[in-house]
């Protein structure tokens, strides 16, 4: 099977992107311009990526010294994606951009997911030149951002620290002004760093001629200290090699040493690493510290960090998909090519007659089911997400503020829900295909280790409910919430008058409430660590419900108004609709029970009894 297929019925039929075109950005734009993308895309993915998914699995980055060393395959696919000039896909025509829908750039980039995660579609660099675009001087976005937008340049994105994972209020790394007309320099504030970043994707490699990392490093108080807390964070333009203001390399490298590899279980085709800054290994101007500029103000490094942060979750979120689809792909062929048992009759089995298909066993359809309506549901969340920054960045003032809301009520759940249950498609995967699933000689055991990386991959799944529960929920009194609530209201409605889809119209309006009461109970006491004890099953719930709203918005839209629509693809859908609701659904009230009660198990367990 081929993903293009559910792509197009999904842009096009679901989505109406091109309807994208008649928004003035979009103008020079039309379906045409739009296939010719995703059919460039298609086939730099078949040819570059795919063929060496294996290859850089097992071909891993080393350092031999003096460089960190990667197949060659990693360097043809790069210099492909960066001639298609996907980097800049979505940015205006006068700084090299296509100015495409980031609709379409998102189904765009879902090839080359698919085709290999592990060699990547350089999220980290577009995102880092998409925030210096929103938050960098003209000069920074000159000269950093435009020259990572056409790959001539790499980008990172650089918070966690040894003692520090996904705590940024425990940063260590400081930076200090860099004499006292540290102010002068004309590519921003310069300071001096020091300090050790870890699990740095793409933190270094010879694939382009520079690497910028974007750094959140603290500035010291008056008395030299470190302020506790996120106050006094800020972010920081640190390049690899350094570079005067017309974007050319001095030939001085900057303070910045690898320190190491980090080996892993997935994803070992991308490399990821221990940086020191500031060691003094590579002294710029004879002294030790790691040269960077200042991005926007001191101390709000944070606010400008979630810019990329944010597009990061959503990427990883397709990320996610795409490998459960690759191994959803994988053991749909298997199943339909290897025989083995024989159907029961009333007689028993017969051993005189030939062996059937495993496709043919109910119980492997289950599997195969479970794994299209995983996966085929999460890549319409995450391009629903892709319309909604369109709709914030081109649509009225109202309709934008709206698409702003949405998307933070759903970023959470556009990266935790498919960083899981695409997860478990690829181990239903594994499953289809028996013992030879374990093995290396198929390749659903790989999508199992790569996306197993997902579910910690920016913000692991706790910190994405704290987040949803703790914060999302509630912000704007409320107000995101209750336009998601309309929307799912909205769907159920016109669900409901389709004969065939009203009982799935009535299911997820219970379940739209349960998860109303259950978050109004989690609160009820005003006490966060009551509400948040029992945040992880709140996520599954609501991501649950998410998912089963876009399941029925479209089987909704499958129907095209004929309840008897009987294409085979069409018939595919409305089957994984049918199974999310009957088998995933009612599995909510289970988890919205712990948090309604406040459920305090796991939280007051005495540490010995563990």
């Amino acid at each position: 099977m081929s993903l293009r297929p559910t792509l197009d019925f999904l842009l096009y039929d679901w989505l109406d992107a091109a309807a994208l075109n008649g928004r003035a950005r979009f103008a020079d734009h039309s379906r045409e311009t739009f296939d010719a993308v995703l059919d460039t895309c298609e086939r730099i993915a078949r040819e570059k990526y795919a063929p060496h998914n294996r290859t850089v699995d097992t071909q891993e980055p080393h350092f031999d010294g003096e460089k960190v060393v990667l197949p060659q395959a990693t360097h043809d696919a790069h210099a492909a994606f960066v001639e298609s000039g996907m980097l800049a896909a979505a940015q205006d025509y006068d700084i090299g951009g296509m100015q495409l829908p980031y609709t379409v750039q998102a189904a765009a980039n879902a090839f080359f997911a698919k085709a290999s995660v592990s060699i990547g579609s350089n999220m980290l660099t577009s995102g880092n030149a998409n925030l210096l675009m929103v938050h960098g001087t003209e000069l920074q976005k000159e000269v950093f951002a435009l020259n990572e937008f056409s790959g001539r340049w790499a980008g990172t994105m650089c918070l966690s620290e040894p003692q520090a994972g996904s705590s940024l209020s425990d940063v260590a790394t400081r930076a200090v002004p860099d004499g006292p007309d540290f102010e002068s320099d004309p590519l921003g504030p310069r300071y001096r760093l020091t300090g050790h970043k870890m699990w740095i994707s793409s933190g270094d490699h010879e694939l382009t001629e520079n690497i910028v990392h974007i750094v959140l490093a603290k500035i010291p108080d008056a008395e030299g200290k470190l302020v506790p807390g996120t106050r006094g964070i800020s972010l920081f333009i640190v390049p690899k090699r350094m570079v005067d203001v017309q974007g050319q390399l001095t030939g001085e490298r900057n303070d910045v040493a690898l320190a190491g590899l980090n080996h892993k279980l997935g994803w070992r085709g991308t490399t990821n690493t221990l940086l020191n800054f500031g060691e003094g290994k590579y002294p710029v101007g004879g002294r030790a510290g790691a040269i960077g500029y200042l991005v926007g103000q001191p101390g709000k490094g944070l606010h400008c960090m979630f810019h990329m942060m944010n597009e990061a979750r959503i990427a990883i979120g397709m990320a996610a998909t795409m490998l459960g689809m690759a191994g959803y792909e994988a053991s749909l062929a298997y199943a339909k090519q290897r025989p083995q048992g024989r159907p029961a009759g009333p007689a028993g089995k017969d051993a005189a007659k030939p062996q059937v298909r495993i496709i043919e066993h109910a119980d492997v359809r289950r599997m195969l089911l479970a794994q299209k309506s995983y996966c085929e549901g999460s890549l319409a969340l995450q391009l629903y997400c892709a319309r909604l920054v369109d709709e914030q960045k081109t649509a009225d003032a109202s309709t934008a503020d709206e698409a702003r809301l949405l998307l933070e009520v759903l970023t959470p759940i556009a990266k935790s829900w498919p960083s899981e249950w695409c997860l478990e498609a690829n181990s239903l995967a594994i499953q289809v295909h028996g013992g030879y699933g374990y093995t290396r000689d198929f390749p659903v055991e790989q999508y199992w280790r790569d996306n197993r990386l997902n579910m910690i991959h920016e913000g692991t799944h706790g910190i994405q409910a704290a987040d949803l529960l703790g914060r999302k929920v509630l912000m704007e009194e409320g107000r995101g919430m209750a336009l998601l609530a309309a929307r799912i209201a909205d769907t159920a409605r016109r669900a409901a008058a389709v004969p065939s889809l009203a009982a799935h119209a009535k299911a997820l309006g219970e379940a739209l409430a349960q998860v109303g009461a259950a978050t109004k109970a989690a609160w009820s006491t005003g006490d966060p660590k009551e509400a948040l004890a029992n945040a992880v099953p709140y996520m599954q719930a609501f991501g649950h419900t998410v998912l089963a709203w876009i399941w029925l918005d479209v089987a909704h839209r499958s129907l095209g108004g004929d309840p008897a629509a009987s294409a085979p693809a069409t018939v595919g859908r409305l089957a994984a609709a049918s199974y999310f609701f009957h088998y995933e659904l009612p599995t909510i009230g289970a988890w919205l029970n712990v948090v309604e009660t406040r459920d305090p198990v796991c939280a007051q367990l005495p540490e010995e009894a563990f």
